[in-house]
């Protein structure tokens, strides 16, 4: 179940929020909150829900064992159980056939076949909930939250559904106090609808859009891409991706206010960047600060020598590709994405830093664009041939040109996500807003009212399109539901 499906917009969303809001008091929420979560994971993963409550339980023993250990080393070795089971039970699931695959092909190279075995199913969202049970142990064992007792807050915590399947990855220490005190009150909840629909509406109306030729241009065979259409295929993914994982994180924050929570922002408008470094802090923050906290910082962050920091950021974004997918192809993408950073250290982004603004903006995003043969196919050799169909090397010849995908609606799409990938439309509104503030009282109050009425029409028109999308299409990728 997607947040974008009929069946969660008109029926399972509506139903929990009503719920939620007749019972009375918070421990009641709570408990209807933690069902809901619970059967939304059932809902796509009915066999595999056992994992979801084996995390549950896992964290919430660790929690507690932690709190009784009262020496360093019983502390370190429960910490170090923990982290083993956490990352053992996301390693077999996601990593299990990765790892089969190669070590077949590695003995079959000495004549030897391996015994074959069924491929391991991965469970929707495990990356994410395994990500935040750890957090939370880790916390406990750093003496920065106290273990949780209610072994209920912690199941609410790891299954709450606005953030289950792809973030963004809540932290404990963020949302412990709302667990135990929070309200509902109208302000926080209309702006929760707004944000929801926000996000709904880049999902629909401009990820799915720009989805149906960034699809179509990476399955063209490598030798009919043309530069032209490659270049139109990143480009699109680009605008997908990024509306399509912000969008969702949007509707995740907007579903939070409604139910009282604040989880924090994940993105940043990071194609304004004029670094790689720079847009790494914009883009899924909730996932990079994650490593730099329990990875990058543990490892010695940048307190040692150059070679040691340089060695540290490139393990953080190796992890980090490997986060994102178990293939050579997303370990690269990780590692090619660090020896940027490392580059940039070296001097890169002082040059950058010197250099006319969009400057550093184009080489940010060319980068970015580039990076995406790696992530968008399936093998090594099918990276390499879309990386030279992007620099005209590929042995095109016909008549198959970008032209062919830009119809209407998806040139549309393109033109507003750009736009909508820069603050420039949040600068207005910020300078209409003081400016009116400029003004005299009756016509500060015309004014008030004239901007109330256009924003409530704005978001109800949003509305209407999503729904009107969601009737006439039945093409809705999700790009991270795989991570």
């Amino acid at each position: 179940m997607v947040f974008s499906s009929p069946v969660f917009l008109f029926l399972f969303l509506p139903v929990v929020l009503l719920l939620v809001i007749c019972v009375g008091s918070l421990k009641a929420r709570n408990t209807v909150l933690t069902i809901a979560s619970l059967f939304f994971y059932a809902w796509g993963e009915v066999l595999y829900a056992w994992v979801m409550l084996a995390s549950i339980l896992l964290n919430y023993g660790m929690g507690r064992w932690l709190e009784g250990a009262r020496t360093t080393a019983r502390r370190k070795l429960v910490m170090a159980i923990a982290v083993i089971a956490n990352l053992g039970m996301l390693g077999w699931f996601k990593y299990a056939n990765f790892i089969g695959e190669n070590l077949d092909l590695f003995f079959h190279g000495f004549g030897m076949d391996l015994i074959s075995f069924d491929p391991v199913h991965l469970p929707i969202g495990i990356s994410f909930f395994t990500f935040q049970g750890l957090s939370y142990v880790i916390d406990v064992y750093r003496r920065e939250v106290p273990a949780q007792r209610k072994p209920g807050h912690i199941a609410l915590y790891i299954a709450l559904f606005p953030q289950l399947i792809a973030g963004p990855i809540v932290r404990y220490q963020d949302v412990a106090a709302e667990i135990d005190r929070r309200t509902m009150d109208p302000s926080a909840f209309a702006a929760g609808i707004r944000r929801f629909i926000i996000g709904l509406g880049k999902k629909l109306l401009i990820a799915d859009s720009c989805a149906r030729v960034a699809d179509a241009a990476f399955a063209v065979p490598d030798a009919s891409m043309p530069a032209s259409l490659a270049w139109l295929g990143v480009i699109a993914y680009s605008i997908q991706i990024y509306f399509d994982f912000s969008g969702y994180s949007d509707m995740a924050i907007g579903m939070g206010r409604m139910f009282g929570f604040h989880f924090l922002e994940n993105f940043n408008f990071p194609y304004i960047a004029r670094s790689v470094r720079e847009l790494w802090q914009r883009w899924h923050i909730s996932l990079t600060t994650w490593f730099r906290d329990y990875v990058y910082i543990p490892l010695g962050g940048s307190r040692g020598n150059t070679v040691s920091t340089y060695r540290n950021l490139l393990i953080v974004f190796l992890l980090t590709g490997l986060w994102h997918g178990a293939s050579w192809n997303f370990i690269l993408w990780g590692v090619f994405h660090g020896l940027f950073l490392v580059l940039e250290r070296l001097g890169l982004e002082k040059v950058l830093r010197r250099l006319p603004y969009l400057f550093g903006v184009v080489y940010t995003l060319f980068i970015w664009n580039l990076s995406w043969a790696l992530f968008h196919t399936d093998t090594l050799e099918l990276a390499w041939n879309f990386t030279r169909s992007l620099f005209g090397q590929s042995s095109y010849i016909g008549h198959l040109y970008a032209s062919v995908y830009l119809s209407n609606d998806v040139l549309c799409a393109l033109v507003i996500g750009a736009f909508a990938s820069t603050p420039l439309l949040r600068t207005a509104l910020t300078w209409l807003r003081a400016k009116a503030n400029s003004w005299n009282v009756r016509t500060r109050s015309f004014a008030s009212g004239a901007y109330g009425l256009a924003d409530v029409s704005a978001h109800i028109g949003i509305l209407l399109l999503c729904v009107m999308h969601m009737a006439s299409s039945t093409y809705d990728p999700f790009i991270y539901f795989r991570f």
